[in-house]
Protein backbone atom coordinates (compact mmCIF):
# COMPACT_ATOMS: atom_id res chain seq x y z
CA UNK A 1 0.00 0.00 0.00
CA UNK A 2 1.32 3.43 -0.95
CA UNK A 3 1.26 6.12 1.76
CA UNK A 4 -0.57 9.33 0.86
CA UNK A 5 1.65 12.30 0.10
CA UNK A 6 1.93 15.29 2.41
CA UNK A 7 0.20 17.48 -0.22
CA UNK A 8 -2.68 15.01 -0.40
CA UNK A 9 -3.02 14.95 3.39
CA UNK A 10 -2.94 18.75 3.58
CA UNK A 11 -5.60 18.99 0.87
CA UNK A 12 -7.79 16.49 2.74
CA UNK A 13 -7.35 18.36 6.04
CA UNK A 14 -8.29 21.67 4.40
CA UNK A 15 -11.32 20.10 2.71
CA UNK A 16 -12.49 18.48 5.97
CA UNK A 17 -12.00 21.74 7.89
CA UNK A 18 -13.84 23.79 5.22
CA UNK A 19 -16.80 21.42 5.42
CA UNK A 20 -16.86 21.66 9.23
CA UNK A 21 -16.67 25.45 9.22
CA UNK A 22 -19.67 25.57 6.86
CA UNK A 23 -21.65 23.25 9.17
CA UNK A 24 -20.96 25.01 12.47
CA UNK A 25 -22.94 28.05 13.66
CA UNK A 26 -20.02 30.50 13.64
CA UNK A 27 -19.87 33.44 11.26
CA UNK A 28 -16.73 34.77 9.59
CA UNK A 29 -16.52 37.54 12.25
CA UNK A 30 -15.99 34.84 14.91
CA UNK A 31 -12.88 33.51 13.16
CA UNK A 32 -11.62 37.03 12.42
CA UNK A 33 -11.78 37.84 16.15
CA UNK A 34 -9.83 34.68 16.96
CA UNK A 35 -7.20 35.75 14.45
CA UNK A 36 -6.77 39.02 16.37
CA UNK A 37 -6.70 37.42 19.83
CA UNK A 38 -7.62 34.43 21.96
CA UNK A 39 -11.09 33.98 23.48
CA UNK A 40 -12.68 31.39 25.76
CA UNK A 41 -16.04 29.66 25.36
CA UNK A 42 -17.44 31.51 28.38
CA UNK A 43 -16.32 34.86 26.94
CA UNK A 44 -17.94 34.00 23.61
CA UNK A 45 -21.22 32.80 25.17
CA UNK A 46 -21.52 35.93 27.33
CA UNK A 47 -21.21 38.40 24.46
CA UNK A 48 -24.08 40.79 23.84
CA UNK A 49 -23.21 40.93 20.11
CA UNK A 50 -23.61 37.16 19.62
CA UNK A 51 -25.63 37.66 16.41
CA UNK A 52 -22.54 39.15 14.78
CA UNK A 53 -20.40 36.09 15.47
CA UNK A 54 -22.88 33.16 15.50
CA UNK A 55 -26.03 32.14 13.68
CA UNK A 56 -27.77 31.29 16.97
CA UNK A 57 -27.28 31.87 20.69
CA UNK A 58 -24.93 29.26 22.19
CA UNK A 59 -24.30 28.27 25.80
CA UNK A 60 -20.74 28.13 27.08
CA UNK A 61 -20.87 24.31 27.08
CA UNK A 62 -22.15 24.10 23.51
CA UNK A 63 -19.58 26.67 22.40
CA UNK A 64 -16.83 24.62 24.08
CA UNK A 65 -18.01 21.48 22.23
CA UNK A 66 -17.69 23.32 18.91
CA UNK A 67 -14.27 24.71 19.88
CA UNK A 68 -13.01 21.24 20.80
CA UNK A 69 -14.17 19.93 17.42
CA UNK A 70 -12.36 22.77 15.63
CA UNK A 71 -9.23 21.98 17.68
CA UNK A 72 -9.46 18.33 16.63
CA UNK A 73 -9.74 19.41 13.00
CA UNK A 74 -6.71 21.69 13.36
CA UNK A 75 -8.55 24.99 12.77
CA UNK A 76 -8.04 26.24 16.35
CA UNK A 77 -5.52 25.63 19.12
CA UNK A 78 -5.46 26.30 22.84
CA UNK A 79 -3.48 29.33 23.89
CA UNK A 80 -0.47 28.69 26.09
CA UNK A 81 0.71 30.93 28.91
CA UNK A 82 3.37 30.55 31.62
CA UNK A 83 1.17 28.04 33.48
CA UNK A 84 0.47 25.83 30.45
CA UNK A 85 -2.66 25.51 28.31
CA UNK A 86 -5.48 27.97 28.93
CA UNK A 87 -9.20 27.76 28.17
CA UNK A 88 -8.77 30.36 25.40
CA UNK A 89 -8.38 29.40 21.76
CA UNK A 90 -6.92 31.07 18.70
CA UNK A 91 -6.70 30.38 14.97
CA UNK A 92 -4.00 28.05 13.60
CA UNK A 93 -2.15 28.44 10.30
CA UNK A 94 -4.47 25.75 8.86
CA UNK A 95 -7.44 27.77 10.12
CA UNK A 96 -6.11 30.88 8.39
CA UNK A 97 -5.67 28.89 5.17
CA UNK A 98 -9.24 27.54 5.39
CA UNK A 99 -10.73 30.97 6.02
CA UNK A 100 -8.62 32.79 3.41
CA UNK A 101 -10.73 31.19 0.69
CA UNK A 102 -13.90 33.06 1.68
CA UNK A 103 -14.34 36.57 0.34
CA UNK A 104 -17.56 37.22 2.22
CA UNK A 105 -19.68 35.46 4.82
CA UNK A 106 -19.21 31.71 5.17
CA UNK A 107 -21.80 29.90 3.09
CA UNK A 108 -24.04 27.67 5.21
CA UNK A 109 -23.93 23.98 4.32
CA UNK A 110 -27.10 22.20 3.20
CA UNK A 111 -29.24 20.39 5.78
CA UNK A 112 -28.12 16.91 4.60
CA UNK A 113 -24.46 18.00 4.76
CA UNK A 114 -24.96 19.41 8.29
CA UNK A 115 -26.63 16.18 9.39
CA UNK A 116 -23.75 14.12 7.98
CA UNK A 117 -21.26 16.44 9.70
CA UNK A 118 -23.12 16.08 13.01
CA UNK A 119 -22.97 12.28 12.71
CA UNK A 120 -19.23 12.34 11.97
CA UNK A 121 -18.61 14.71 14.86
CA UNK A 122 -20.66 12.75 17.40
CA UNK A 123 -20.39 9.14 16.21
CA UNK A 124 -17.62 8.12 18.67
CA UNK A 125 -19.72 9.46 21.56
CA UNK A 126 -22.71 7.16 20.94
Amino acid sequence: MIAPSADSQTHQAIHRARQAVRCLPFRLAFYQELERGALSSSQLAARADWRRITRRRLSANRTEDHLIWLIQLGVLRREVDGQGLTERVRLTPLGREVLSRWDGEIARASVPRRLLHWLVQHWPRF
